[in-house]
């Protein structure tokens, strides 16, 4: 069984013509949040054996900190968490690792609305575009792992930061 956790960057610095968004960094009470988040899931014993996040800059700095707070010890960057990114590689990859075998806790980090509609996809098959994921919030789904996951997960976890801080 694997347990996998999608989880939203923190508050972000907002869109300008200057940074550009890949680039764009957490602010203070964005690192402060994603801080007390990741000590509130040690606390309730959460931990991951990988971390995958998407490559921009808040969302592995999201990653780093849940990283910082012990969560893991394997981080690494996943190109298909990048905005507008297709559940499907992440399916592959999953699936031809040793992640899919083992009874595992994977971490997702990425953006909204891709984990909403990643994890409304798991659990009932497509995408409505409804399940918001709220920024340095938490899904947690439960894969089987002897059938396609896609619409056969179980939801076992959906959290705004405000209820873990």
């Amino acid at each position: 069984m694997t347990q996998l956790y999608l989880i939203r960057h923190g508050i972000a610095v907002e869109r300008d013509n200057i940074i550009k968004d890949e680039a764009r960094p957490l602010t203070e009470l964005g690192q402060e949040k994603t801080r007390k988040v990741a000590q509130r899931l040690k606390q309730i014993k959460i931990s991951f054996d990988i971390i995958l996040t998407s490559p921009l800059l808040r969302a592995r700095q999201t990653a780093t900190i849940l990283e910082n707070a012990g969560l893991t010890q394997t981080l690494e960057e996943f190109t298909p968490l990048s905005p507008g990114g297709s559940l499907h590689p992440w399916l592959d990859w999953w699936l031809n690792s040793h992640y899919h075998h083992d009874e595992s806790n994977i971490a997702l980090v990425g953006h909204q609305p891709d984990l909403g509609d990643w994890a409304e996809t798991l659990l009932w098959g497509s995408s409505q575009g409804t399940l918001i994921v709220k920024k340095a919030g938490v899904i947690g789904i439960t894969l089987p792992i002897s059938r396609n996951p896609i619409g056969e997960s179980e939801l076992f976890l959906l959290t705004a930061p405000k209820f873990l801080i």
